[in-house]
């Protein structure tokens, strides 16, 4: 018999502190501040398959392989509730499922798989309040070539992250701060923010050993730091993969928007390749722009990743390029299927006429620094030439549909 739950809301971010002055004699009132905007609220709506427009046409066996490597992420021992939204069950409602998936590692068709999916899950539509529209981008594994010594040639380094970096949980200390945290250091016996991009830049963290790899350009090294992961092709002629570690707790300020902010784009003209383009022939004023992120990701090798696997992701498994979603996990755990209803890029034509429709079934296997809101996702596209153009260029108006274990359906 299904579970009773019936969806909460989950309502995050502090309300807003107003200070009032005393007004004396005549004096007319200040203006009234305005109104702060709602907080993220999430919301889950039911379906049915028939109501996802496009599913009958995808062909969901990735997705399937997607998640069964999640469902490893999860112990058989565990018990409690997967996310601290209600909604999404408990470890046994996934684990339950997850079983069931074992059973068709290998379905011999499209249907077969779709069959799996309506068998065992509900679609819900997710909303932020009322609203079922959000931002959907990409992002891709680039390629940078590198050494494992500094020279003429690879004088940027990618930094393993350093012992003094302290992440405080702050759930430990307010239980309705869970699943956030703070970065920082300790100096003079108090907990200090940690240093900036542009202060690892100019030497913060010279004389400490982290270099893990030297690459031979500023702007592949900062565009490595946006997507999180990526291949360096060292000057011996193997290759590395690298993936995040740790982030210096700022938090990530769009290079696009400060673009737009002094003129040098329009909001219409930004694309990974417009900003890439313009630093490129602007290199007296590169480097501040890019300070202007005071966001510093730190790596770490894997040398465990075969050639064909995808990087890792924030739940610990390769990614599937085209299949695996960055999400915020504020809102949306880690594992769940997701029915994504948006546009990509058209790269292939040389007049592009209008993005195509992109409707199929993705896994939550990652998140990031600029992934922020309840209808919120960033699509891994894989590696290479053709992945960046897609990932580049994607900036698209979407909706997307949590699939939950039917265990979870509300009965009245």
């Amino acid at each position: 018999m299904p579970r009773r739950f019936w969806p909460s809301a989950a309502r995050l971010g502090a309300p807003a502190l107003v200070l009032a002055g005393l007004l004396s004699g005549c004096a007319a009132p200040p203006p009234a501040p305005p109104a702060p905007p709602p907080a993220p609220e999430l919301n889950l709506r039911p379906l049915s398959f028939e109501r996802l427009e496009g599913w009958s046409e995808d062909d969901p066996r990735e997705a399937l392989a997607a998640f069964r490597r999640s469902c490893e992420k999860l112990p058989a021992s565990a018990r409690g509730p997967i996310s601290p939204e209600p909604a999404f069950g408990d470890i046994d409602d996934w684990l339950t499922v997850c079983a069931a998936a074992e059973q068709h590692a290998d379905p011999p068709s499209a249907a077969a798989a779709r069959a799996f999916f309506e068998s065992w899950f509900q679609p819900w539509q997710v909303l932020d309040g009322d609203q079922p529209e959000g931002l959907f981008t990409g992002y891709y594994e680039p390629v940078l070539n590198g050494s494992r010594r500094s020279g003429p040639f690879y004088h940027v380094p990618l930094h393993a992250p350093p012992a003094d970096l302290l992440r405080i949980d702050l759930g430990r200390f307010n239980p309705d701060l869970a699943g956030y945290a703070i970065y920082g250091r300790v100096e003079d016996g108090q907990f200090v923010p940690y240093y900036s991009r542009a202060e690892i830049e100019h030497g913060a963290l010279a004389g400490r050993r982290l270099e893990l790899l030297w690459v031979d350009d500023p702007i592949a090294a900062f565009f490595l730091q946006i997507q999180g992961s990526g291949q360096i092709r060292l000057d011996d002629g193997s290759v590395v993969r690298v993936g995040y570690a740790a982030q210096n707790g700022h938090p990530y300020r769009a290079i696009g928007r400060d673009l737009i902010e002094i003129g040098a784009l329009t909001r219409e003209q930004v694309s990974l390749q417009t900003i890439r383009a313009w630093l490129e022939t602007h290199p007296e004023q590169a480097a501040a722009i890019m300070a202007r992120n005071r966001s510093y990701i730190f790596f770490r090798e894997h040398p465990e990743l075969a050639a064909e696997d995808g990087p890792l992701g924030a739940q610990g498994v390769p990614l599937t390029a085209g299949r695996s979603l960055a999400v915020d996990r504020h809102y949306i755990p880690l594992g769940v299927p997701l029915w994504l209803d948006t546009t990509a890029p058209r790269p292939e034509a040389p007049r592009p006429e209008g993005p195509a429709p992109l409707r199929r079934l993705m896994i939550a296997q990652d998140s990031g620094g600029a992934i922020k809101g309840v209808v919120r996702g960033d699509v891994f596209w894989g590696g290479g030439a053709r992945a960046e153009a897609i990932a580049g260029r994607m900036k698209s108006s979407g909706r997307y549909a949590v699939l939950l274990p039917r265990s979870l359906i509300p009965t009245s």
